[in-house]
């Protein structure tokens, strides 16, 4: 690893800028109800743009936010001028949003040396770091390519023959009162409740701010899970189901799987799933 941990500090990144085989990806994307579009952008300098809405996610899937192929994600990450032994640092503008998802996206493709900027833009900003406001297109075209790693990642048949297995844990990342079916889903023609036997542990409860919360905090939030097997995580549209990933991982979990349909999919009417709530 050429950081020590999967998250770095804007120190840290900021004295190695000089390093020609970093790759900066500003993987930005709208939040539920809310839109850096129109705003000035505002990115580290020689940041490329790791378009998570379009180019890697499978736009024939009516899900959103599905993963897309490895054909499509070498073809992409090539674009971006990718190597297999680039250093790969995420990160996006909100603080903490969908980098963890960027970074899940490269680690179930094969990708180990992927790293999360703490606190992207806001506290990259709060030390006075220089910022530039256009993001560059690569020059050279990239030879990486994807190998799809399947420990990473689950769909609804592994949660469907999983849910009711003790030593699997199945973490949802959503509000308490989604999770409970008290509050709405946002998007149509889905269900409320829950996977029966899941966790619910919402996604802004390990954060702090803009950033992750301290790894004794974070013990805290999954000492209960830290004896399973495996973690399963879940949320909307698999999202913020990668904070919640990325944070298990920082406490040293190695079998962590986002469920890549998440209640985009397990909530459909029509698949008629077992739902608790």
């Amino acid at each position: 690893m050429y950081f020590p941990s999967s998250l770095i500090t804007p120190a840290q990144l900021s004295s190695e800028l000089n390093n020609s085989k970093i790759v900066l990806l500003d993987c930005t994307i709208d939040k539920v109800g809310q839109s850096l579009k129109g705003t000035n952008l505002e990115v580290i300098g020689s940041s490329l743009f790791f378009d998570i809405e379009n180019t890697f996610s499978d736009k024939n899937n009516p899900l959103p936010h599905t993963l897309v192929s490895q054909e499509t994600f070498t073809n992409g990450i090539q674009e971006l001028g990718i190597n297999q032994d680039s250093i790969i640092i995420v990160y996006d503008r909100w603080g903490i949003y969908s980098s963890p998802r960027a970074w899940w996206m490269f680690k179930v493709m094969g990708f180990d040396q992927v790293y999360i900027l703490e606190g992207g833009i806001p506290t990259w900003k709060e030390q006075h770091l220089p910022l530039v406001n256009h993001h560059i297109k690569s020059q050279q075209r990239g030879k990486a390519k994807a190998h799809f790693n399947s420990k990473w990642y689950a769909d609804k048949d592994y949660v469907l023959a999983h849910y009711d297995n003790s030593e699997t844990s199945i973490i949802d990342a959503r509000s308490q009162g989604r999770f409970i079916a008290s509050a709405p889903e946002p998007r149509a023609g889905l269900r409320g409740g829950h996977i029966p036997n899941s966790h619910n542990l919402p996604f802004d409860l390990v954060l702090e701010g803009n950033s992750y919360d301290s790894k004794e905090e974070l013990q805290k939030l999954f000492k209960s899970f830290n004896n399973s097997n495996e973690q399963i995580f879940t949320c909307g549209s698999g999202i913020t189901a990668s904070i919640l990933a990325f944070a298990s991982h920082l406490l040293g979990n190695k079998n962590i799987k986002v469920y890549d349909g998440s209640w985009s999919e397990w909530g459909q009417e029509e698949l008629h799933l077992p739902i608790s709530n």
